[in-house]
């Protein structure tokens, strides 16, 4: 009898086990039953959920479909770069030229060794063969707007086959470029601290220099090149941030656009007879000292000429980008020390952490400064 007993229990343990089964492949649950291994309420990912886009209208007003989820981005040339890298040094898959050898000690080597892709917009010596192994999904283009600048972005896109996005940025309006920026690559928080700071800078570097007035600026000249004898012009583009902090004495005719200035001979630097001299990294500043035409200069009788600091980017420019915040800090600091008040190491260390995520020791930047103070 209890063999009948255990063999009718087996019938309906198998049967039991049978309905489960059925419920679980798609039978009909009612409302008051729940499936023994319930899935998810997200929906499973499927392949083609990686190929969505969205439109994003950049500061061309160019309507663009891009990857909703970017990832891989490359930068249009070394100023966008240098912009990008404080947010999404992750998501480059290539630089638009090698980084120099001052910068190994700043910038992790992760991002040293990307492979180079050249300038999309600039030089123009693009490495197709390098883009194409890299396989960005988006090329953004940060700095001004030029008349051109829809047309020349719709080349770009058309030449590579790869959505190619502008954002217009100056050193006034780079706030809104990061906040642009950070939408598009869904950063919105990371790039409101670097907008929050370029605004913040700026805002002091214009308080400093209402304090000083314009009869409290000094004169001054920029020199580049390897013998000196070039110079940001007053009013051209690279002598932005001087002409705002000083009086740049570079008065000339023919202003030129490039950084490496106008060529000028030692007669008119003569004539200028600036009260300061800051040169470029790499110019002429190791050479004045022994050299007589340059000893006759009020600067350097005085010793009132410095070196920009150079690491990974000069200070002040070359190229004109988010390197030139750390430049307001340096000049305004070296020239009205009693208005800024600035505590150098500090602000330098900071910077270097948020836009080159880098921590600072005191030796580097004693090295830094070691001709700019």
């Amino acid at each position: 009898m209890s063999k009948k007993i255990i063999s009718l229990l087996i019938v309906v343990c198998l049967f039991m086990s049978m309905i489960t089964a059925c419920s679980n492949n798609g039978a009909e649950v009612t409302p008051d039953t729940e499936p023994v291994n319930k899935v998810s309420d997200e929906p499973e990912k499927k392949p083609e959920d990686e190929n969505k886009t969205l439109i994003f209208t950049d500061s061309a007003g160019r309507e663009v479909e891009v990857p909703a989820d970017i990832t891989r981005i490359a930068a249009s040339g070394s100023l966008a770069q240098i912009v990008i890298f404080a947010l999404a040094p992750d998501m480059l898959v290539g630089l638009s030229g090698e980084w120099g050898s001052v910068a190994e000690q700043y910038i992790d080597k992760e991002y040293y060794n990307l492979p180079v892709l050249g300038q999309f917009y600039g030089k123009g010596d693009l490495n197709l063969e390098e883009v194409a192994k890299a396989d960005p999904q988006v090329i953004i283009d940060i700095g001004e707007s030029k008349s051109s600048i829809a047309e020349d972005m719709d080349g770009i896109a058309e030449q590579v086959g790869i959505p190619t996005v502008h954002i217009e940025a100056t050193t006034e309006s780079m706030g809104k470029a990061y906040r642009m920026l950070g939408d598009l690559l869904g950063r919105e928080k990371e790039a409101e601290v670097l907008a929050q700071y370029c605004e913040e800078i700026y805002n002091n570097t214009q308080e400093v220099m209402k304090k000083v007035g314009e009869a409290g600026k000094v004169n001054l000249i920029y020199s580049v090149g390897e013998d000196g004898l070039s110079v940001l012009a007053k009013d051209s583009f690279h002598a932005e941030i001087i002409d705002q902090v000083s009086n740049n004495v570079a008065v000339v005719d023919d202003i030129s656009s490039k950084g490496s200035g106008n060529p000028v001979d030692m007669e008119q630097i003569i004539l200028w007879d600036p009260e300061v001299i800051i040169f470029a990294p790499g110019s002429y500043y190791s050479g004045v000292a022994e050299d007589k035409a340059w000893q006759e200069l009020k600067a350097i009788k005085n010793n009132k000429y410095f070196e920009v600091p150079m690491g990974p980017y000069n200070w002040m420019g070359t190229p004109p980008s988010v390197n030139r915040y750390m430049g307001m800090i340096w000049i305004t600091q070296l020239l009205y020390p009693e208005v800024a008040q600035y505590n150098l190491y500090e602000e330098t260390a900071k910077y270097y952490k948020l836009f080159y995520h880098c921590e600072l020791s005191e030796d580097q930047y004693n090295d830094l400064i070691k001709n700019s103070k």
